[in-house]
């Protein structure tokens, strides 16, 4: 399936915060993410509880150690919601 993505401005001011590392860690696992956001490398899972609070599906995928990126999908369009630690679970 091809996807369009999008990010949120929340999104983009998280990652402004991150380190130089961590951005170019982002930027590389994006590029597995922009192939397939489901790639097993990413690590990616639903969230139930933000799934539940938000009324659809909330995903997460691992970028580096504690460094994650969650995201949401409407049809083709992937929108990235937020990057950080597991505290953008809450």
């Amino acid at each position: 399936m091809t996807y369009t993505f999008e990010a949120t401005a929340r999104f983009w001011k998280e990652f402004r915060k991150l380190g130089a590392d961590e951005r170019a860690s982002a930027r590389a696992a994006f590029k597995i993410f922009k192939a397939n956001p489901f790639d097993p490398r990413l690590g990616t899972h639903r969230i139930a509880k933000l799934s539940a609070h938000a009324r659809h599906p909330i995903f997460s995928a691992v970028v580096e150690n504690n460094l994650r990126v969650i995201f949401r999908i409407d049809g083709q369009v992937v929108t990235s919601l937020d990057i950080g630690s597991h505290d953008i679970y809450k």
